[in-house]
C-alpha cells in the first residue's frame, strides 16, 4: 500500500522500520484518560505487525508520521457474530492515533477508511473497534468511517475514568 493523499501526505503500510516511531506517536499523541495504553500489550501488537502477524497503516508527511491505524485478526468479538460465523477471524483495530496538531482535520477517518480496504482485501466480513463510552472524538471519527455502535458494558479495568464502559462497534464489509 502505497497512496498518495492530499497535500503531498502518503498513506503507506507499517514496517518494521516504522515500529519505532510508531510508538513514540501512540504514547505521546494517544495517551489520555479515555485510552487505554498498557505498555506491553502495544509492544506485543507493535511485534506483531514487524513480524506480520497484524497490519498498519500510515499518513507520512515529508518523513514525518502524522497518524496511524494498527489493525489485525481476532475471534474476540465472536459474541457479535451470527453462530455460523463464530471462531472465523474477523478484523479488530486495535490503535488510531494522529497527532495532537492534526486532531479535528479528518486525518484519523481516513486512516480508518485506508484500514477498512485492507481488511477487506483479507476477506473478513465485520471489522470491529472499541473505545470508552465517553471518547467523544473517537466516536465521531468511528461513526464518520462507517462503525456502528452495537454494545456498551462496564469495564473499569480498562476504563477506569469517567462512567467505566467501554463502547464497542462494527463495520459491515
Amino acid at each position: 500500500m502505497s497512496a498518495a493523499a492530499p497535500g503531498g501526505m502518503a498513506m503507506v503500510a507499517a514496517g518494521a522500520e516504522h515500529l519505532p516511531a510508531l510508538q513514540a506517536l501512540i504514547f505521546e499523541h494517544g495517551a489520555n484518560v479515555w485510552n487505554y495504553l498498557p505498555e506491553d500489550g502495544i509492544r506485543e501488537h507493535l511485534d506483531d505487525i514487524a513480524q506480520g502477524r497484524d497490519y498498519g497503516v500510515l499518513a507520512l508527511q515529508d518523513g514525518q508520521l502524522l497518524g496511524a491505524v494498527t489493525f489485525g485478526l481476532s475471534t474476540d468479538f465472536d459474541r457479535y457474530l451470527p453462530p455460523q460465523a463464530r471462531g472465523t477471524p474477523q478484523g479488530y483495530v486495535s490503535e488510531a492515533v494522529v497527532r495532537r496538531d492534526w486532531v479535528g482535520q479528518g486525518l484519523g477517518t481516513q486512516l480508518l477508511r485506508e484500514a477498512l480496504a485492507s481488511l477487506s482485501k483479507i476477506g473478513v466480513a465485520s471489522v470491529f473497534i472499541d473505545r470508552h463510552e465517553e471518547n467523544l472524538a473517537s466516536a465521531g471519527m468511528m461513526r464518520r468511517a462507517g462503525f456502528v455502535e452495537i454494545d456498551t458494558y462496564a469495564d473499569p479495568r480498562r476504563h477506569p475514568h469517567g462512567s467505566g464502559r467501554t463502547t464497542v462497534c462494527c463495520y459491515k464489509l
